[in-house]
């Protein structure tokens, strides 16, 4: 969490922004998205009840002095129509307004049940905006061994290690960058995936021939020296390299393979990874679960809907498939 805009917090939600930190384990970037919408939330309940002029701009309200009685008299008509605004006047798709539900109601059952401020909690049955299930992205199995026949940047074994656990493994660029050399046992490596929840990845012959490759040049000290003595993955000053880099070697490894304006992200080869996985390989969609980190199945789904192939392979296989219309004779 950045902690130099903490000084603009009232207490209470300060303490609610440590609490997910400390107490859940949110990552800093969630914490940050948190910090971003309640502000924004409370700014929207200053104006309407008058505490500020309705004619500053969002920008210029300070909420270091926001009253709790604020946030214990809103209701959920406020927060409807605070969702309102920023759909007509901030532009908020769906997406966005979902995520605003979702630090509201995680702020109000902190208040109520964890800190309790709050005897009954107003945005319980608050709802989230309905959201348009998109397919993801991914490469196809041949553009994802033209990425990896196309790897070549100023430190090769590393880049196409890090490709190479993209694609096979699925995880998460924070996963990723978070991998310590400790974490690796024999084919058996540990991610810390969302809400520090720990889980085990099998690696594959690729993967551990990557993995040896990168660390035989990373320990002959030829192109890094090594400051960080945990990271599996460094940076040039020799330090964990940071989710950042990873991605600008990504869009560098893309553009060499011809792949690049694609909208292809670290996040989009693991999406490869669980569509290659189960449409390609034929894994178990409740296999694929475990492999992902998903919480819930319904997660995992989207991939049942992106195999055209299996859905030919479906129609190919009715007992139906080879019947004609019987011609009828002629008298």
């Amino acid at each position: 969490m950045k902690k130099d805009y903490l000084n603009d917090c009232p207490d209470y939600l300060k303490d609610f922004l440590f609490y997910m930190e400390t107490i859940k384990g949110r990552s800093p970037r969630t914490v940050d998205g948190y910090y971003i919408d309640l502000r924004s939330f409370i700014r929207f309940l200053m104006i309407k009840n008058s505490v500020v002029s309705s004619d500053l701009d969002y920008s210029e309200i300070k909420i270091d002095s926001a009253d709790f009685s604020l946030i214990k008299n809103a209701t959920r008509q406020d927060a409807m129509e605070f969702l309102s605004e920023f759909q007509r006047n901030h532009d908020n798709q769906a997406k966005a307004r979902s995520r605003k539900v979702s630090a509201i109601r995680s702020f109000y059952k902190y208040l109520t049940v964890s800190a309790g401020k709050l005897t009954e909690n107003p945005m319980l049955n608050l709802e989230t905006p309905s959201l348009k299930k998109a397919l993801p992205k991914f490469l196809t199995l041949e553009q994802a061994l033209e990425l990896l026949t196309h790897v070549e940047t100023n430190f090769t074994e590393r880049d196409y290690c890090i490709i190479t656990l993209f694609l096979n493994c699925g995880m998460r660029l924070s996963e990723l960058c978070g991998i310590n050399i400790s974490d690796i046992h024999d084919n058996r490596l540990k991610l810390l995936g969302k809400g520090n929840k720990e889980r085990i990845v099998y690696l594959n012959n690729s993967c551990l021939t990557a993995i040896d490759n990168y660390l035989a040049v990373l320990n002959s000290g030829e192109k890094i020296k090594r400051v960080d003595k945990n990271a599996l993955f460094l940076n040039n000053r020799g330090q964990r390299i940071g989710p950042r880099r990873v991605e600008q070697i990504v869009e560098e490894c893309l553009q060499k393979a011809g792949l690049g304006g694609m909208g292809i992200s670290p996040h989009k080869l693991r999406h490869t990874a669980a569509t290659l996985l189960y449409q390609d390989a034929g894994v178990d969609i409740r296999v694929l679960k475990e492999l992902l980190g998903h919480e819930s199945l319904s997660t995992t789904e989207i991939y049942t809907h992106v195999s055209n192939r299996q859905i030919e392979d479906a129609s190919n296989k009715s007992p139906l498939k080879n019947v004609r219309q019987k011609k009828s004779e002629k008298t």
